[in-house]
């Protein structure tokens, strides 16, 4: 039987690479995003069985709104993926309001909402996934915000487990290492770029010259949690590039 799979941040990177695979494998996907073109492009690629919605996951309004658009049409799911984030390089004293509250609204505040909607819609072992990152247990300079708000997601997951464990809801986050893909890019001007990754040198973090994994073979850890036996559970995973061989 088929599962229904809501995926946030779903317009490009993990987000889209989880909805092209999901559906490749029979998965109905939902697929939520700040940019509404964004997400429907990749729900018209993908054809029949994707739904689109365009969703801030920091709004509590568009949240309720797009998790009742969900229940109409599918009623009941099995799984919510918490992909949505910003990422975006500064020092703490020179981010804009703008940028403070759109990181914790999109990084943080957006998985609580969007547990909150699925929750009551979740099957029976049903899951929900907070992607998060190992920056969080690295020296990066310029991403005090980012490895913030994703320390904050894994705490999350870890209560919202203690929370849910007796109704048969799984919940688990991933630490995802460096990726790369299509569309990759960073939101900062060139100048804080070059900031970004000289801090990093100086912190021992050659960001030039470190392993990537792909988009696609990170999607692998995904199947695997979702199709974990019901008598077992992960609740944090650590995810990490590493230089392919020969």
């Amino acid at each position: 039987m088929s599962k229904t799979i809501v995926i946030t941040g779903a317009g490009k990177g993990l987000g889209r690479a989880l909805a092209r695979r999901f559906a490749r494998e029979g998965e109905n996907v939902v697929l939520l995003g700040r940019t509404a073109s964004k997400v429907e492009a990749v729900a018209e690629e993908i054809g029949a069985g994707a739904m689109a919605l365009g969703c801030d996951v920091g709004s509590p309004d568009q949240v309720r709104a797009a998790f009742a658009a969900i229940a109409e049409r599918h009623g009941r799911i099995d799984a919510l993926i918490n992909n949505a984030a910003i990422f975006q390089p500064s020092l703490v004293a020179e981010a804009s309001d703008e940028h403070i509250l759109n990181a914790i609204g999109a990084n943080l505040t957006g998985a609580v909402l969007c547990a909150r909607s699925a929750i009551p819609l979740l099957r029976p072992n049903g899951h929900i996934i907070n992607v998060t990152s190992e920056s969080v247990a690295m020296p990066f300079a310029f991403l005090t915000l980012y490895k913030s708000t994703k320390a904050g997601v894994e705490q999350f997951t870890t209560s919202l487990h203690q929370e849910l464990r007796q109704s048969g809801i799984r919940v688990t986050s991933v630490r995802a290492g460096q990726m790369y893909g299509e569309d990759m890019s960073m939101d900062a001007p060139p100048e804080l770029l070059g900031r970004f990754f000289e801090a990093n040198a100086k912190a021992g973090l050659d960001l030039m010259e470190g392993p990537l994994s792909h988009y696609d073979s990170v999607t692998q850890v995904f199947r695997n949690l979702l199709d974990l036996p019901q008598d077992v559970h992960v609740v944090h995973v650590g995810v990490h590039a590493r230089a392919a061989t020969p």
